[in-house]
């Protein structure tokens, strides 16, 4: 087995090239590939090949991909360029003579109505017609994604969002990082779409109530009408552009399309997700 992890030098990929490390696969085998090598100068002390990838330059990932195997191309973080950016990893990767690619998607990315969907709906449509195997792991919301309502409620006792009584099956990304692992070491999965979610969705006043037991204050949950929501956000300080994202993202919570069902991931894993509180309380202690 020869893998690349792209994002290596991000938080999801660096874990999932620690899990690989730790289930016995040899160092050598293993690609992390990032833009900032020097985040990763430690995995290449321990025998890991190291590798500047940067998606938008296809002679970098064609240079980290060269005869690998199997490539797990971690989602670009920049919004509205990421299909150009995935186009360029794939079609490298294919040029290349990588077998198959895993990427990590979004929940239901095919038929959702959330906002992050359609650059992840055409980026598995982009694996699909490249004529590669695949692999799919549409991951739900992280964990740690809510470290910031952690902070902002340390000194205001409030959690704001204009969810309603929607439901968020997140994980930690220890949680996602683990499954893409098993993915990547073990036969059986060409061809497969795992939708990826915590066994335990949890609305807003239950999130609120996690956070105070991870601060040790009581913590409410104001929950507002969306342009209640916007007005305050940008009343803050925080462009109309953002704003309008966040506005968006917990109308798209409020609707349901984070809430989960039928979840792979502890299949995967071989053991229950992390609980909400304790994944806070992990990554607030690694804050």
């Amino acid at each position: 087995m020869s893998v690349v992890v792209t994002g290596a030098t991000g938080h999801l990929g660096r874990l999932v090239v620690e899990d690989l490390l730790s289930h016995g696969v040899p160092p050598e085998q293993v690609v992390a590939g990032g833009r900032r090598l020097e985040r990763i100068a430690d995995l290449a002390d321990r025998g890991v090949r190291t590798a500047r990838i940067d998606y938008a330059d296809p002679t970098t990932v064609a240079e980290a991909v060269a005869g690998a195997e199997t490539l797990l191309l971690v989602s670009g973080s920049e919004l509205g360029q990421r299909i150009d950016q995935h186009r360029t990893v794939i079609g490298a990767a294919r040029s290349a003579g990588v077998r198959r690619i895993v990427y990590t998607s979004a929940p239901k990315a095919d038929t959702s109505t959330l906002i992050v969907a359609p650059e992840h709906k055409a980026t598995e449509e982009l694996i699909r017609a490249s004529g590669l195997d695949f692999t799919l792991l549409r991951n739900n919301w992280y964990t740690e994604n809510y470290l910031a309502n952690v902070e902002q409620a340390r000194g205001t006792g409030q959690l704001l969002s204009s969810t309603g009584a929607g439901r968020v099956a997140s994980a930690t990304r220890a949680d996602f990082a683990a499954a893409a692992s098993a993915v990547l070491r073990t036969e059986g999965h060409d061809g497969a779409v795992y939708e990826l979610g915590g066994d335990q969705p949890w609305d807003y006043d239950e999130l609120a109530a996690a956070i105070g037991r991870v601060i040790g204050r009581p913590v409410v949950h104001n929950d507002v009408s969306p342009e209640e929501h916007l007005a305050i956000l940008t009343g803050a300080g925080l462009d109309e552009q953002t704003a309008g994202f966040v506005v968006a993202m917990d109308a798209n919570i409020r609707d349901g399309l984070l809430a989960g069902g039928p979840t792979d991931l502890s299949r995967l894993i071989g053991r229950p997700t992390t609980p909400l509180v304790d994944g806070l309380r992990s990554a607030v202690g690694r804050d």
